[in-house]
């Protein structure tokens, strides 16, 4: 989207979500994604027949959902004895040590949000799709849109490949027919991820606004993070509260009480972070002596034991990337209050690298509700959970929340841009 002039004055309207700036919409070619003219965000793509393709694939992921969570994921092997877990069991045996929170969070990322969006997905399509528009459509398709960060299979996945790696030099393993299950499903979501055009669900749920551009002086424009819809605040100011028409969302023109909330969080995070790094993670009980390991222990005894690429995973992702969130948001934070002009662009791109990145943290959380399930053989091999386990899920979940309350466009505020070089206008 280079040429906002080369667009009817008819074309429907689009607010970029990370710079602010209005640009108008036009139709792309199979497979193509419209990029923000200013800071480069994708803005929408184009996918043909997207509805029919992520239907087809939400089955499919339904069906893989039940088979990956009925059956056997692995077998641990040891000495004559054998336990077999499944997918439930890490969450369990969680609960029963006492680390309820540990197990809420794994059961959610790893189980019921992907189902909660496979549900909502198909509750949704399926009517469209047949022509009809089911009850509260909008707020259940706005509603997975809003847990899909928080959907993690991908994350458990190599929390699964981190454990069988770390156990194969202590005792037999065996994958289960959940396993295979599991990656497939991981598979088909990915590809019904890639599948859904979003914005085509929300034109039929509601036309996308069109409106003249420029505005006249006293019109303003809210754009909502939801459904992308733009709409003149004039329009609504006779409600208590402004609302999206379409899919009924609060609408603002920046995220209320952006840096506050982004500053507490990412102090809270860094005080976390200190015992997070110095507890221990886990304890590993072999033939009644305990071993406990914190997070750099555990990379260290990868390292020992000639395991170089897991180590480095897991040094990157539990140790390197909060880190680097923490010091990146911080940055961003700063340079803000300073009110500095220096290359937004590549500012934008850091904010959009550190939200990313951030729920592959949660690798050393699974690995641990993998481990605590599948060893449990009381004197001979167990492992048990560790207080450094909590917070440190705390720093993860607290540095994901302090991102998505970051609000990019404070960052284009701040600049001194000039109408004929910027395609659109700022909402």
């Amino acid at each position: 989207m280079n040429d906002q002039t080369s667009y009817s004055p008819g074309a429907p309207i689009i607010a970029c979500h990370e710079c602010g700036l209005i640009q108008r919409m036009r139709a792309l070619p199979e497979g193509a994604t419209a990029r923000c003219s200013r800071c480069g965000a994708a803005l929408y793509r184009e996918r043909r027949d997207s509805i029919d393709h992520v239907l087809t694939l939400t089955v499919a992921a339904l069906i893989l959902f039940v088979l990956a969570h009925s059956f056997p994921f692995m077998t641990f092997k040891l000495e004559g004895r054998e336990q077999v877990s499944t997918l439930l069991t890490g969450v369990i045996q969680l609960y029963r040590d006492g680390m309820w929170p540990l197990a809420i969070l794994v059961l959610c990322a790893a189980s019921l949000v992907p189902l909660l969006k496979l549900l909502g997905n198909l509750y949704v399509l399926l009517p469209l799709r047949l022509g009809r528009r089911p009850w509260g459509a909008a707020w259940v398709f706005r509603s997975t849109e809003v847990i899909h960060p928080w959907a993690m299979m991908e994350v458990y996945l190599l929390g699964v490949i981190v454990a069988y790696v770390k156990l194969t030099d202590l005792a037999r393993l065996e994958l289960g027919i959940a396993v295979y299950s599991f990656v497939a499903l991981i598979l088909v979501m990915v590809a019904a991820e890639a599948a859904l055009d979003p914005r085509k669900v929300w034109e039929r749920l509601g036309p996308q606004a069109s409106t003249p551009l420029p505005l006249p002086a006293a019109t303003a424009l809210l754009s909502c993070h939801a459904c992308d819809q733009v709409v003149r605040a004039r329009a609504l100011r006779h409600h208590a509260r402004l609302k999206c028409p379409r899919c009924g969302a609060a609408l603002h023109r920046r995220k209320p009480n952006s840096l506050t909330r982004t500053w507490a969080l990412v102090l809270t995070a860094s005080i976390l972070y200190i015992p997070a790094n110095l507890l221990p993670v886990m304890t590993v009980i072999s033939f009644g002596r305990g071993h406990p390991d914190t997070i750099l222990s555990g990379v260290t005894t990868l390292i020992a034991a000639g395991m170089w690429p897991v180590a480095l995973l897991v040094f990157f992702a539990s140790i390197t990337v909060p880190v680097l969130k923490l010091t990146g948001l911080s940055y961003l934070l700063i340079s803000i209050h300073r009110q500095s002009p220096w290359r937004p662009r590549d500012r934008t791109l850091l904010y959009r690298i550190i939200e990313s990145v951030g729920r592959w943290s949660m690798v050393d959380i699974f690995m641990i509700s993998i481990l605590v399930g599948l060893v449990s053989l009381d004197a001979i091999a167990t492992i048990e959970p560790g207080a450094g386990a909590i917070a440190f899920a705390a720093v993860v979940i607290i540095t994901m929340f302090a991102s998505m309350s970051f609000d990019p466009r404070l960052i284009w505020d701040r600049q001194e841009t000039s109408h004929a070089r910027q395609p659109g206008i700022r909402v």
